[in-house]
Formats: C-alpha cells, sequence, structure tokens
C-alpha cells in the first residue's frame, strides 16, 4: 500500500528536474527553497529504501550474493533512512524562494559561508559532483575549498550536510595532496568521529575517506592519537558489506604498525576477525579479515593469545580445508608472515606447521602453492623443521622446480636453496629426486631470483665431492656462465660463490676454462658492488689452483685489476688480496719480476723465467713474445727449463743448434761444446772441465778437488777449443708456428749431477754447502771481492744471446754468471732436490739465497725444538759459506 506523499506531484516532478540539472557538466544549479523542499527530496529516497529494505529478509545465500557484488569505492548508493523533519510553515518575514544557476565553481564554493543548511547541503552535493569531473581537483584546491568542507563536519551540522561534505572529502582524498590537506586542516579528527553517526551513509563516507588518508605514514599517527581503532571495529558489526571490508581495509593498513596492533589486540579485535573467519556468509571479508590477522601475527605476544585460545589451529585448520582458492592462498601467507620471527616458528612447530605445509605443496591454486613454499623458506630457519623435512617435503618441492609458472619456480627454489643450507643430508634427498638438472634448467630462466636460488642450491650441493660429479655431468660450468654474465648483482655473487664451490676440481676447471666462463668472472672483479667483487675473488683464487688455468686468467688482465683492488683500503677484501697471491704463487716467473721474492714453498717449475724486475701495473710478456721480439739490448731473460727435447729425423749441426733455439725438437745427443752451438767462444779455463754431458758424481768431484791440477797442454787444448765459436745459423721465428720451449741440456745433466752426488748426505749444511760449490764451479768459479769488477759476465751474456738470436737464454748455456745468475741456479736445482730455500732480488744485479738450519748443538736435547736460524748462502766470493742473516758479512755480500 502506498504511503500519501505531503507533497503535490508537481512539486516533486520539479524538485527531481532540479536534482538532475546538478549532473549538468556545464553548470552548477543552486536552488533557494524551503527547508520542506529538501527534507521532501530525502525523505522520498529514504522511503523508496526502506520499502525494499523491509519487504522480506535476504537468505544467506542472496546475502552472498549481495556481498559479491558490493562496489568498495565511490558506491553512492544510499544506505539508510533519512529522518524526516515535519513541514512547519515559514514565518511571513521569508524572502521568497530563489533559483540561481551558476557556472563557476567559486560562486558554490561561496554558498558554504551559508547559515542556511538547504544552501550548505545543495553546495556540498553540487561540489561533490563537480569533483567526479577529471582534472578539477586541482582547480578546488586552488580555492581553498577542502578547510570549508571540513567546517561542514562539525557535530551542530545536519546528518545530509555530513553526508555530502565526507562525500566529497572521499572522493578527493584520492589524491596525495588533497591528503596532505585534509590532514594540515585538521579532518582526521571530525572523520573518526563520523564514524560513530547514526546514518551509514556518513559512516561509509568516512571510513572511505580514513582508508584513503592513512595509506600515509603521518595520518597512521593520527590514528593512533585519536584512539581510531575502536569505532572501526564497530563497523565490523554493520549490516552493510561495503562498510564491513572499508573497515578491514582501513585495519590492514594500520596494523602495519605495532602501536595499531597492540590497540586491536586489547579491545579483542582478534575474537572479531576469528568469528569473521568462522562465519561461512562472510567469506568475501575472508581476504581482508586474513591480511589483518597476518599483521597482527608478526607479534609473538599476539601469536600466543592465539595459540593459546586455540585460534592458531583453527587457521592452520581453514588454511587446509578451504574450497576458496583465494582465500586458502592468503591464509597461507598470513602463516608465512608468522614464520619470519623465530619465537613464532616454536610455536608453529609445536602446531605441526609442516604436515599442512606438505599438503598445500599440492593445492590446485598456483598461489597457494607459492605461498606454502614461501612458508617452508621461513620454517627452515629452524633446524626442527629443517630436520622434518629431511624424509619428506623435499620431493614435493622438487617437483615444483620443473612448473611452467615462473612464481612457483622462484618460490621452491627459495625453499630448496634454505632447506639445503649447511645441511647434507637435505642436500642428498634433493640430489636423489633429481633436482640437479631441474636447478640447472633454472640458471638459464628471466627470473633473476630464481636463478640465484638455484645457484645456491648447488653450491650448496658441491660441497660434497659425490653431488660435483653429478654436477659435471650435466655441464653445469657451462651452464653458469649466463648467470655471471647477468646484470643483477645479486645473480652474479651467487653464480661467482657456485663457481668457487664446484671448480675445486681440476676438470670442472678445464671445462669452465674451455667454455670461455674465465673472461666473465674476470669482468666482475670491476664491480663496484662489495659483495660480487669478494665472490668473484674468491671464483678467481679457485681457479687459479693450476697454472694453465692461472696464466690464463693472468692473460685476460686479472692480476692487473686484483692488484687495483689492492691498492684501494674501500675495495679490497681477504679474497682479493689471496687471490692475486694464488695468481702469483701460480705464476711464480711474474711474482718473481714483481716482488722480488720467491719463499722455500715456491718450487721454480719448468718454463720459469726472469725478466728482472718490473714495475707494478706492467704488464709482463709471455715467454714465447721475449723469444719472438730478437735479440736486443735490455738484459737477457733467463730461463729454467729441464724437459727433455723431443725426438726428430736426424739434420746437421747447424740445423740441430737452430731448432733448439726456436723451440723444435732436436734429436742428438751433445757430444762436445762444438758440436752442440752453445757456451761461449770465450770461456775461463776454470770452467773447461765438466761441460760435456756425460759427466757424473765422479766428475763433480774431481772437479771441486782438483781443478787447478790440470796440466798445461791441456788448459791450452781447452783454452783453444773455448776461443773457436760455433758458426750457426740465424733464425727467423714465425709467430704462426706452434712454439715449444727451448731445451736445456745442461741444466739437465746439473740436476743429475747434483742428484746422485748430493742426495744420498745426510747432513742438511753439507748439502747446501756442497751444492754451492757446485753452482759457483759451474757459473766461472769463485771471484774475489777487489776483483769483481773484472769479471766479465756481461760480454759472456751478450754472445750467447748473439748466437742464439734471441734474448731467452737458458741459464745452462751460461758459464760465467754473476749473483743473480748464480742465486737463480741455486734455488732451481734446490728445489729439485728438496733443499728448502728462497731466492730474494736485490739492487745492482744483486740476487741471494736464504737457508733455514737449526743448531747441531741442540740436537738430541729431549722436549726442545730449537727455532731455526737463518743463513744467507755465499755463491760468489766463498762459494759453500754460510753467512748469518743481519751480519756484518751477510749485508756486504748482499749490497755493494
Amino acid at each position: 500500500m502506498e504511503e500519501a506523499n505531503p507533497t503535490s506531484g508537481c512539486r516533486r516532478k520539479r524538485l527531481w528536474e532540479d536534482e538532475r540539472s546538478w549532473q549538468s557538466p556545464s553548470c552548477c544549479y543552486i536552488q533557494l527553497a524551503t527547508l520542506e523542499t529538501l527534507v521532501t527530496s530525502h525523505w522520498v529516497r529514504s522511503r523508496i529504501l526502506l520499502q525494499l529494505k523491509t519487504t522480506r529478509s535476504p537468505s544467506p545465500e542472496e546475502r552472498g550474493r549481495e556481498r559479491a557484488g558490493a562496489v568498495v569505492h565511490g558506491s553512492q548508493g544510499r544506505m539508510g533512512k533519512k529522518v524526516k523533519k515535519e513541514a512547519e510553515p515559514p514565518p511571513k518575514d521569508v524572502f521568497d524562494p530563489l533559483t540561481i544557476e551558476s557556472k563557476k565553481a567559486a560562486t558554490v564554493v561561496l554558498m558554504l559561508n551559508s547559515t542556511e543548511e538547504e544552501i550548505l547541503a545543495k553546495a556540498c552535493e553540487a561540489i561533490y559532483r563537480f569533483a567526479l569531473k577529471d582534472n578539477v581537483k586541482k582547480l578546488l584546491r586552488e580555492l581553498d575549498i577542502l578547510s570549508s568542507v571540513i567546517a561542514q563536519l562539525a557535530p551542530e551540522e545536519e546528518v545530509i550536510i555530513h553526508e555530502f561534505a565526507s562525500l566529497c572529502l572521499a572522493n578527493m582524498s584520492v589524491e596525495y595532496t588533497s591528503k596532505v590537506q585534509i590532514f594540515e586542516y585538521g579532518g582526521m579528527e571530525p572523520l573518526i568521529r563520523l564514524l560513530g553517526s547514526p546514518d551509514p551513509d556518513v559512516k561509509k563516507n568516512s571510513i572511505e575517506c580514513i582508508y584513503n588518508l592513512v595509506q600515509d605514514f603521518q595520518c597512521r599517527l593520527a590514528i593512533q592519537q585519536f584512539n581510531a581503532v575502536p569505532p572501526i571495529l564497530d563497523l565490523l558489526k554493520s549490516e552493510y558489506p561495503v562498510i564491513q571490508l572499508l573497515a578491514l581495509k582501513t585495519l590492514g593498513i594500520i596494523t602495519n604498525d605495532r602501536e595499531s596492533r597492540v590497540m586491536l589486540r586489547d579491545c579483542q579485535g582478534l575474537d572479531q576477525l576469528l568469528k569473521i573467519l568462522e562465519t561461512k556468509e562472510f567469506n568475501d571479508l575472508h581476504i581482508e579479515a586474513l591480511a589483518v590477522l597476518a599483521n597482527c601475527l608478526e607479534d609473538v605476544d599476539t601469536m600466543q593469545l592465539i595459540q593459546q585460545a586455540g585460534g592458531l589451529k583453527k587457521l592452520l585448520a581453514f588454511a587446509e580445508n578451504t574450497t576458496f582458492p583465494d582465500i586458502q592462498k592468503n591464509a597461507t601467507k598470513a602463516i608465512a608472515r608468522a614464520a619470519y620471527d623465530p619465537e613464532n616458528r616454536k610455536i608453529l612447530h609445536e602446531q605441526e606447521v609442516e604436515k599442512c605445509l606438505i599438503t598445500l605443496l599440492g593445492a590446485e591454486n598456483d598461489g597457494t602453492k607459492v605461498a606454502a613454499a614461501e612458508v617452508i623458506s621461513a620454517m627452515s630457519e629452524s633446524l626442527a623443521s629443517k630436520e622434518f623435512f629431511n624424509t619428506q617435503g623435499i620431493p614435493q618441492i622438487v617437483q615444483l622446480l620443473r612448473s611452467e609458472n615462473d612464481d612457483i619456480r622462484e618460490a621452491a627454489s627459495l625453499a630448496l636453496a634454505n632447506l639445503t643450507t649447511a645441511n647434507q643430508v637435505n642436500a642428498n634427498a634433493a640430489a636423489e629426486a633429481d633436482a640437479i638438472d631441474a636447478l640447472i634448467n633454472i640458471l638459464s630462466c628471466k627470473r633473476d631470483k630464481a636463478v640465484a636460488n638455484a645457484a645456491t642450491v648447488l653450491t650448496n650441493m658441491a660441497t660434497q665431492e659425490p653431488l660435483r660429479m653429478v654436477m659435471q655431468g650435466h655441464d653445469v660450468m657451462r651452464a653458469i656462465i649466463q648467470p655471471l654474465s647477468s646484470s643483477n648483482p645479486f645473480v652474479q655473487s651467487k653464480a661467482a660463490l657456485t663457481v668457487a664451490a664446484v671448480a675445486c676440481d681440476v676438470d670442472a676447471r678445464i671445462e669452465f676454462k674451455n667454455a670461455g666462463g674465465l673472461e666473465p668472472l674476470v669482468e666482475l672483479l670491476r664491480s663496484n658492488n662489495d659483495e660480487v667483487r669478494k665472490q668473484a675473488s674468491w671464483a678467481v683464487m679457485v681457479c687459479a689452483s693450476d697454472e694453465p688455468t692461472s696464466a690464463e686468467l693472468c692473460k685476460l688482465g686479472a692480476l692487473e685489476i686484483l692488484e687495483e683492488i689492492n691498492l684501494s683500503i674501500r675495495r679490497k677484501n681477504n679474497f682479493s688480496e689471496a687471490a692475486y697471491k694464488r695468481l702469483l704463487t701460480n705464476n711464480l716467473s711474474l711474482k718473481y719480476c714483481q716482488t722480488g721474492y720467491l719463499s722455500s714453498d715456491d718450487m721454480i717449475p719448468d718454463g720459469f723465467y726472469d725478466a728482472g724486475r718490473i714495475n707494478p701495473g706492467t704488464k709482463l710478456l709471455t715467454l714465447k713474445e721475449f723469444a719472438l721480439q730478437g735479440p736486443s739490448d735490455r738484459r737477457a731473460i733467463i730461463l729454467i727449463n729441464s724437459k727433455p727435447s723431443f725426438i726428430s729425423p736426424p739434420s746437421t749441426t747447424e740445423d740441430k743448434f737452430s731448432d733448439s733455439i726456436s723451440g723444435r725438437s732436436s734429436s742428438s745427443h751433445r757430444k762436445g761444446k762444438a758440436s752442440t752451438g752453445v757456451g761461449s767462444p770465450t770461456e775461463e779455463k776454470s770452467e773447461s772441465t765438466g761441460q760435456t754431458t756425460t759427466s757424473s758424481s765422479k766428475s763433480f768431484v774431481k772437479e771441486r778437488g782438483s781443478r787447478k791440477g790440470k796440466g798445461k797442454k791441456e788448459e791450452e787444448k781447452n783454452k783453444e777449443e773455448e776461443e773457436t765459436p760455433v758458426p750457426c745459423k740465424a733464425v727467423e721465428l714465425n709467430p704462426d708456428k706452434e712454439w715449444c720451449l727451448p731445451s736445456d741440456h745442461d741444466f739437465c745433466n746439473y740436476i743429475t749431477e747434483v742428484s746422485k752426488t748430493i742426495l744420498p748426505m745426510t747432513n742438511l749444511k753439507e748439502q747446501i754447502e756442497t751444492l754451492a760449490e757446485f753452482v759457483a764451479g759451474k757459473m766461472g768459479g769463485p771471484v774475489s771481492r777487489e776483483l769483481l769488477h773484472e769479471f766479465k759476465w756481461e760480454h759472456h751474456i751478450s754472445e750467447i744471446e748473439f748466437q742464439l738470436k734471441s734474448n731467452v737464454v737458458p741459464i745452462g748455456y751460461i758459464k760465467k754468471g754473476t749473483f743473480y745468475h748464480r742465486a737463480l741456479l741455486f734455488k732451481a736445482l734446490a728445489d729439485k732436490i728438496g733443499i728448502g730455500a728462497t731466492l730474494v732480488r736485490g739492487e745492482y744485479n744483486r740476487a741471494w739465497n736464504e737457508v733455514k738450519l737449526v743448531d747441531e748443538s741442540y740436537k738430541g736435547i729431549t722436549g726442545l725444538l730449537p727455532r731455526p736460524e737463518e743463513f744467507i748462502v755465499d755463491l760468489m766470493y766463498e762459494p759453500g759459506t754460510l753467512l748469518k742473516k743481519r751480519s756484518r758479512e751477510a749485508e756486504l755480500y748482499k749490497f755493494i
């Protein structure tokens, strides 16, 4: 039955026409009418809504459909019955109604200063509709409208004015600048007060505006100041879904702050959230309720409170059993938020959350799988949880690595990375589940985090040699090259760490070098990221464990980059220093040229050469490059090489000599100086003995004791032989041909001699003295300090260079050597027969060897281990004499 309308049909029609005119984009239409007209219009709309509301109560299914279609933002439907005022006859002194049409927003803003309620309501509504248009909010701010609108929220104003004023603020608060102005004009306090308004429209507009404002941190602080949590919680009891939803969204924002979470907990807000989750009809609110609960679970106190009330068990059951995929995903995310706290992990483990997570890994929804993997990643920080997954869960995670969904692969790889860190059992379990192949495939995907996680798992597996062998069988060293070239520093550091873990095996280093992985690795040393530089230095140190790889790294400039890094206090690290030392250790030629020092642990290899001192940062040419240069006026390059020459077809004497110099093989055995083409044409008498290739320990002993007992005729014969230069054919070295080390038969014979004569000796001091005498004998014998300037070793070296047509001189060819020649030969021979000795370069062609000896007088004393003393070996003045280090004699030997 239709209720009588107090206004005439003509009047009602005119009112709706007027209201439609407010929506006109070209003007703002203001009617100055009696209060009766205004109240009547709202009375009509309120009655319509009341009839719709009171027709019948909706079923739960209809309420769910109504909730599903609820509009959160910009909802312009009227939600409540407005109180109808009784129309009073206007006084006789009231001005007749006047209709005004205005096209300027500034005019309507002026209306906000009116004392008439009808005008204020119409002005607020007009401004709201105007603000809905595009690009007009800036204009309204310039008119300073917000302060006037906020003033209409005063308690004494009518509900209809509150409605349109709050609606206007809700619309304006979408923009950041408007948020700031609303906050600065004190809009928070009246908006929070209006949450308790009896009108649902006012509540909805106010909470919507507050939701927009609390996106800013300052406004969230005001929420705590004005104690806004209790009135917001009261909105959860509203019968309107849109108000409940906005209230939950607002709580989801403000509970990011701990103080707000405490307030919510003290106001029993957790009970309300759990009740919402338990009510099926509120399924449209479950996601937002879970978001608020997730924030609250970060606090240990809240976690304990929920556990004691049985809420945690309900939450786990809810996550496992809900049939709504999005709700299940958000419930799992709520558990993940809680799992990041160590104390919460203990509580979750007590509730056996791991079993729930394994079930969730098999969910149909991809988002749920991702969330479950994230929880496992967090729970892996707990040793108890990590051990739980030893026997179950890892196969399911490995299966997720093969998913086509990038999010799933990323989350699964992160979970596996955390599970296998410092846990060999889990690493083996992952390998048994065939994770290696899936992980290597992930290395080539486009997700940086997934690539980094996969590299971390491979690094964890590589700590076990059997797993490293399996990984090498899957070409892991070739696959890791692409992540090394990534532009993401996190990926670069993880990939470099994988190289460091796997490249400890020779085969892996060879594969990595052949695949071209050294170049991107060296480039990472230039990174400005400290972690990348550190891990790259570690990888370079590991790769430099063998000489070929070390030489290749030096060729790519790794040594120069590391040297530059170590000069910087900010950029250097322990690994960069260790990598630099490792490169030098496996490139002793460069180490000696740069540092002028070889320790007793630095064993001189075949192919070692002394090119003299070079300045830091200067590139050292390779031996091949030196050989291809030809003779020059620079100092000779002294070569150490004990490798025998290869067998080749017979050739002429000249060809044999040329072959030995150019690096080609020679088949002839030397039968004397004339047939070999080596040795100086002006050798001294003292060098004439002991030079044939068939010399033995007997000849060496005889040389030591009876060098001066030779007859005059024999001396003259040897001298004549020495002074006869051997004609040699100049050889043009072709850089395009394969080059190999020149052979050095004399040095090979030196090794044979000292091995036969010195190794049988049991006394270390005697061994050192005998070796010193041997070296001096091969290098021109003793030279007195007074006659040192007459010892013409430079001319002798120049003749050898001329004969060889090269600056590279094998050390066995030198028969008249000075300090640095003798010290190098002593070190090379000492390394061959196991005598510990250092090699130290001094100034002005000086070099010497240092050895350590224990005082024999302490020998045999029980419980006493005396510290060894250091001595310098005299190879020049009195060969075999040991000079105590830092003594006057030692200093005179070291310096001019």
